[in-house]
């Protein structure tokens, strides 16, 4: 699968100031591909603290004295309109590093690809929209509250969607002024590591953009420094808790948190089935349903739940045959530790289909469907992060919004009926940052993202994920001399 288009686009070393350069010391990642757990990539540097501190001087220098300071609005939208098109022209061989190092389903690594130059295109048209605000002087004085970048920010995104989570976090803080230092995944690090060449080409100056490696140590050191103003993170609820922990500890940097998801789906008597089953289905198990959003406890009316499981026990059979369209899980860690929530699954509800892992070599697992788990079931109040899905069946409205709103997670949920007043009614009472009406796993750069409760703290994309990466500033003048 690693066509020389694609090998040309693997880089081993960090990106610090424009240039890729071996860590200080001696620790490197092997990626391997999941699907047959052939070698795609040895000697992948892991940046220790002197690495870090390399990093963060970049930064700071072109924060304070490149270039970059001086840039205006126009400048910075150029350099971003541009990053945008080398990611799109680039598209067909960079999707694959994320199929090469974490299993993605070619269609899939190829749509996150087009939403990483969406999201450098839809920043690159904030930079000159960026207004301040102004107050009478009613009480003598004049009042003007401007918007200032914070000044060297961290960011640290999950494996599921690494080139997609440079794009949407990096792009917002440059976008306005401030510099960027990137931590990929150590389980997915080739497609992130590949956007600093592609940066350097789009005319960021040094400094602007760098990309480091590692595992969790290497992101504790990112939010315990002292120097970095902000930092922003993708991933599991315990180690985003770490995060905020030591971004506290050290110098209170500013934190954005987006954090895991058991998201609910409910689905009413007057549902439109084919569509109800499609999303549960196809738009489910996409990336292997390693996806934070997915809608992983779905609630069926009584009067229609027959036939919606057996609607979606012929589709996840079918699609978990079909070529191409699931791909295994990222590696033996979470294939591990999806096998054995099956196996609690099967003491814990009623199986329908899948369970187990399918064929002998890979990573790769059934579409799995449990029925009626009891509301302290493990499978049902856990995220697993792998093809699993619950579900409940219910009577009353009033019933199945106390257990959809039973959980600690409150990223998204999902509404399916025809009544739109009913909808509406629902969407308002249910505790989650994101509710998709009659469909499912849609969000868009131009409006926030983040969770209720512990699925995050703070929010991504549209003006709010820009104002994240920024500071107000109030002047008062005295209008009286």
């Amino acid at each position: 699968m690693a066509v020389n288009g694609t090998k040309s686009h693997i880089h081993k070393g960090l990106f610090i100031n424009n240039e890729y350069v071996d860590a200080k010391n001696k620790e490197t990642i092997t990626v391997s591909n999941p699907e047959d757990g052939s070698i795609v990539a040895e000697g992948i540097q892991v940046a220790g603290e002197a690495d870090i501190d390399a990093a963060v001087e970049a930064a700071e220098a072109a924060y304070y004295s490149g270039p970059w300071s001086t840039w205006t609005a126009k400048e910075r939208s150029k350099v971003m309109l541009k990053m945008a098109d080398l990611i799109e022209a680039n598209a067909k061989d960079l999707a694959p590093l994320e199929t090469l190092a974490m299993g993605q389903p070619a269609w899939v690594a190829g749509f996150m690809t087009s939403v990483s130059a969406d999201a450098w295109r839809y920043y690159a048209g904030w930079t000159d929209k960026l207004p301040g605000e102004q107050f009478p002087a009613d009480d003598g004085n004049y009042k003007i509250v401007q918007y200032e970048p914070l000044g060297v920010c961290a960011m640290i995104g999950a494996w599921n969607g690494s080139m997609m989570f440079h794009a949407m976090k990096t792009s917002a803080a440059v976008a306005s002024g401030n510099t960027a230092i990137y931590k990929g995944s150590e389980k997915s690090p080739l497609g992130v590591l590949a956007m600093g060449a592609l940066a350097k080409e789009a005319g960021f100056p040094p400094g602007v953009i760098n990309i480091v490696t590692g595992a969790g140590p290497t992101g504790a050191m990112l939010a315990s420094h002292m120097k970095i103003r902000k930092i922003s993170f993708t991933g599991s609820v315990g180690a985003g808790k770490k995060v905020q922990e030591l971004a506290a500890k050290s110098n209170l940097k500013r934190v954005t948190l987006e954090l895991g998801g058991k998201s609910p789906s409910i689905i009413f008597e007057d549902a439109d089935m084919e569509n109800a089953l499609t999303n549960h289905s196809q738009n489910f198990l996409m990336n292997s349903t390693q996806v934070c959003i997915a809608a992983s406890r779905t609630f069926v009316h009584e009067s229609i739940a027959e036939k919606f499981v057996e609607g979606l026990k012929a589709r996840f059979e079918t699609l978990g045959d079909t070529p191409g369209f699931m791909g295994p899980l990222v590696d033996k860690v979470q294939f591990d530790r999806v096998k054995s929530y099956l196996e609690i699954g099967k003491k814990e509800a009623e199986l329908i289909t899948g369970g187990s892992q399918k064929g002998k070599d890979g990573f790769f697992i059934q579409p799995t469907i449990f029925l009626n788990p009891a509301e302290d079931a493990r499978i049902y109040r856990e995220e697993i992060f792998g093809p699993v899905i619950t579900i409940k069946t219910f009577k009353t409205e009033e019933e199945v919004l106390r257990m959809a709103n039973d959980t600690e997670y409150g990223l998204a949920a999902y509404v399916f009926t025809s009544a739109i007043s009913r909808a509406l009614r629902v969407a308002g009472k249910l505790e989650a940052g994101l509710v998709n009406i009659n469909t499912s796993n849609s969000f868009s750069m131009n409006v926030p993202f983040g969770g209720y409760k512990q699925s995050g703290v703070g929010r991504e994309s549209g003006k709010a994920g820009l104002l994240a990466f920024m500071e107000p500033k109030t002047i008062m003048i005295n209008m009286k001399i």
